[in-house]
């Protein structure tokens, strides 16, 4: 089954975009940076929320690694 019909699924995927490009970032600013508009600019966009929203980041990737502890 697709990510995009499952909405769990969904949630996985985005939060791992936003922290992966949020380590990127980090790691090489100049790699997202330089890309601000286009398709490349969503990955700027995400490591932007991740950098700006981390605790509500965090606390949403440890619910969702609970919930799938759980099940």
């Amino acid at each position: 089954m697709s990510a995009l019909f499952n909405f769990q699924s969904l949630m996985l995927v985005v939060l791992l975009t936003v922290c992966t490009c949020t380590y990127l970032r980090a790691q090489a600013p100049a790699l997202i940076d330089r890309n601000k508009t286009g398709v490349m600019g969503l990955l700027w966009k995400a490591a932007r929320v991740g950098e700006r929203l981390s605790p509500y980041v965090s606390i949403a990737c440890l619910v969702m690694a609970f919930q799938l502890i759980m099940y």
